[in-house]
């Protein structure tokens, strides 16, 4: 039986009929690193800090994180249900680990984390990423707009994709600063919008908008798009399957972390792979203009710490396709994992 985690009552049909049990750990294996010693003593010491952003911690298998870098749910100044719920799933993921010690699979390789891979061996079992995928792509957003027709025109390297995944409400402050930053930054861009969630101002702004030198979807298919000529730059919540998609793809980041493990992804991004950097948000949680605006220059410019971050991205671009080739050692990772599931 395979399950994420978080799911107990996937576990407990497991235990009653004594299946054995597969978890696919779907965020990187660094965050995995730091819930496995949040819930074994790291608690104690990262509760007292949680006011001091720039605070280190120290963690087996990782360089040092700032308290501004742990899953939100660890430095919460407030928890909400929503919150306790979570930190509920993982501390009950954990104990499983611990006592149940199912088989763990990581969508993550080598290449990219293995240091966080070699610190949670004795409880993990195989990287098998990045777990990426093609699927369904006809260049037609839901809303009926030809976004692949649309890149198709633009220059090679040139376009800025927006999107923070499909959980994120925008509130209309934040789609005015986004626009008015794009604007600004004068390069061709395509925005993703989900319909989902909108709110009726958002949702009149919107749709209120007409021309300019960018696209605003409902909906695209992300890879295909992050795998297009034309792209440039990736402005992301940090979700971890879009910075694998990135990565695959060999596009530069612009991390805007909005909760659970994405400030840890960003942080991974930014300092630990040199492939994008981190934008600032305001003291309201506002991505403003300016600091787009500065973020994708600095990314898509010629400066040096530009070239750098070009010169990441392109190498780790080949190492996760390694990885995923046809006999590479995500492949090989994965054989040998059914050969031990088969035997269990």
């Amino acid at each position: 039986m395979v399950c994420t985690f978080c799911m107990p009552w996937v576990v407990e049909v497991a235990r009653q009929h004594k299946i054995p049990l597969v978890v696919l750990w779907i965020q990187s294996a660094a965050a995995l690193v730091t819930y496995y010693h949040y819930f074994h003593g790291h608690d104690e010491i990262i509760a007292p800090h949680i006011t001091d952003p720039a605070y280190e911690v120290s963690l087996p298998g990782l360089n040092p994180l700032r308290i501004r870098d742990m899953p939100t749910f660890f430095v919460a100044k407030m928890h909400n249900v929503q919150h306790e719920m979570f930190l509920k799933g993982f501390r009950d993921f954990i104990e499983q680990m611990d006592q149940d010690k199912p088989l763990v699979m990581v969508n993550t390789f080598d290449a990219l984390e293995h240091r966080a891979i070699e610190a949670m061996k004795p409880y993990m079992d195989v990287a098998i990423g990045p777990a990426v995928t093609l699927l369904g792509a006809n260049g037609a957003a839901e809303d009926g707009k030809n976004y692949e027709g649309w890149l198709d025109t633009q220059p090679k390297k040139s376009v800025v994709y927006v999107s923070f995944g499909s959980l994120v409400t925008y509130t209309k402050q934040q789609v005015e600063e986004i626009l008015h930053g794009l604007h600004k930054c004068g390069r061709p861009f395509l925005w993703v919008v989900r319909k989902e969630g909108r709110t009726e101002d958002v949702d009149s702004f919107l749709g209120n908008i007409k021309g300019g030198n960018g696209m605003i979807v409902e909906w695209c298919n992300q890879l295909q798009v992050l795998s297009h000529p034309s792209i440039g730059s990736f402005v992301t919540h940090c979700g971890w399957n879009s910075i694998l998609e990135a990565l695959v793809s060999g596009l530069p980041m612009v991390a805007v972390p909005n909760w659970s493990d994405q400030p840890l992804s960003a942080c991974l991004v930014e300092k630990e792979w040199g492939v994008g950097i981190r934008a600032e948000c305001n003291t309201e949680g506002v991505l403003t203009s300016a600091e787009l605006v500065k973020s994708v220059e600095l990314l898509m410019g010629n400066s040096e710490k530009a070239t750098k971050i070009k010169e990441n991205t392109s190498n780790l671009k080949q190492r996760a396709q390694e990885a995923i080739a046809t006999d590479g050692l995500s492949e090989r990772n994965l054989r040998i994992f059914f050969e031990r599931v088969q035997h269990v």
